[in-house]
């Protein structure tokens, strides 16, 4: 029985190898085979070339000519040519990103730096999509640990898969990085949350003491509680924040509302709120830029938009869009550049991977961006708004 699987393993195997051989140009493939056996810059004669490639002396003087009149090939002098072909170099390593969602503006900033500082670095990196799900986030480790890869970079945000996955990978002897939310083991890199949430906080608090003389009715808090503690550090934070600017405001004016980071779910609670409790002063700070603009849809949507304003957690482009939107009620967005994240992240891996001394946890660098800031960190969103104002 054994020999009878092999044998048709062996005809499959077969099957493969024709049907893939079946759209091969064989004079391409020796063109090929030929402009890679010259090193970088080096020349070499014609037998140079023959004894490479142990191509016959006949062919390899056809394609040595064809290839010299199509510009692939330099004749140097004295019989001698080099290649005039970069070929990309051999991947140093093979490292696997599990993003958080394709569709979230934030992680798609994070994939893209990564990529462009993967190929800068000759890094090949495999990219999958955790889908916001925990289910595809155990999926994907899976897979990266069936691929070989030599590093992870893990960024998926429930907090009871997060030991599950970790130990997929401790297992396999393949270490991982833990974007934005902790992992077991995992050197993390992300915000500190504690003191980026800080930041929102002040800066609404500060706003509403400019603007309605400190005299604040609620405070809408949007949490994603599936992230784990440490993320909800990023509420207590803002609560902190608030408190230093506002010392008088009580804690019943705290409204915790569980937007699981979404868009849709934030502007679903805010519709139930204020049902509730309509005209009142609020502060809306999510944990993240979809929870805030949710929220503030909702608003706009009831008529209420003057009653509101909101500190978003990212400045991705769709939140410093809102902000310099007019009549928007965003005041303010902290940025973590995740358009900056991809550089940082390879070369931690580089020094993890060569066994560089590393910090168990790298925070990025955040900043508050305001409509009076944004042309200092975001030029092309400033001239864009410039150019709006002009053509109105």
């Amino acid at each position: 029985m054994a020999e009878t699987n092999k044998t048709a393993e062996d005809a499959g195997q077969r099957r493969k190898i024709l049907a893939s051989s079946a759209y091969r140009l064989e004079t391409v493939a020796r063109a090929c085979a030929l402009l890679r056996v010259f090193g970088e810059g080096e020349s070499l004669r014609l037998h140079e070339i023959v004894t490479r490639t142990s191509l016959d002396k006949s062919v390899a003087f056809r394609l040595v000519r064809t290839l010299e009149e199509a510009g692939f090939l330099h004749d140097t002098g004295g019989k001698r040519y080099r290649c005039a072909v970069r070929f990309p170099a051999a991947p140093k390593y093979r490292m696997g990103f599990a993003t958080l969602a394709e569709n979230s503006p934030f992680s798609a900033a994070v994939t893209e730096s990564l990529r462009h500082a993967a190929a800068k670095e000759s890094v090949e990196l495999i990219v999958l999509n955790n889908r916001y799900s925990a289910r595809a986030a155990l999926r994907n480790a899976g897979r990266l640990v069936a691929e070989r890869v030599d590093l992870v970079f893990e960024f998926q945000m429930f907090d009871r898969v997060a030991g599950r996955i970790s130990a997929l990978f401790q297992e396999a002897g393949i270490p991982m990085v833990a974007i934005d939310i902790p992992h077991p083991g995992a050197t993390f890199y992300g915000a500190n949350n504690y003191r980026l949430g800080l930041t929102a906080g002040q800066a609404a608090a500060r706003w509403a003491k400019q603007n309605w003389d400190g005299k604040v009715d609620r405070v809408i808090l949007l949490e994603a509680r599936q992230a784990g503690v440490v993320p909800q550090l990023r509420i207590e934070g803002v609560e902190a924040g608030i408190h230093r600017i506002l010392p008088l405001l009580g804690s019943e004016a705290f409204i915790h509302v569980d937007a699981r980071g979404e868009f849709d779910k934030a502007m679903e609670e805010i519709r139930r709120l204020l049902r509730l409790a309509p005209s009142l002063r609020t502060l809306v700070v999510g944990l993240n830029d979809p929870s805030t603009l949710g929220a503030l849809r909702g608003f706009e949507e009831a008529g209420l938009l003057n009653s509101c304003a909101g500190v978003a957690l990212g400045a991705t482009a769709e939140a410093r869009a809102e902000l310099i939107r007019p009549g928007s009620r965003l005041i303010g967005a902290v940025a973590l550049f995740p358009e900056l994240y991809g550089g940082d992240l390879i070369q931690l891996a580089l020094d993890i991977l060569a066994k560089r001394h590393t910090p168990p946890a790298i925070f990025a660098h955040h900043q508050l961006i305001t409509v009076q800031n944004l042309a200092r960190y975001y030029p092309h969103d400033a001239r864009a708004q410039s150019a709006a104002s002009f053509g109105n």
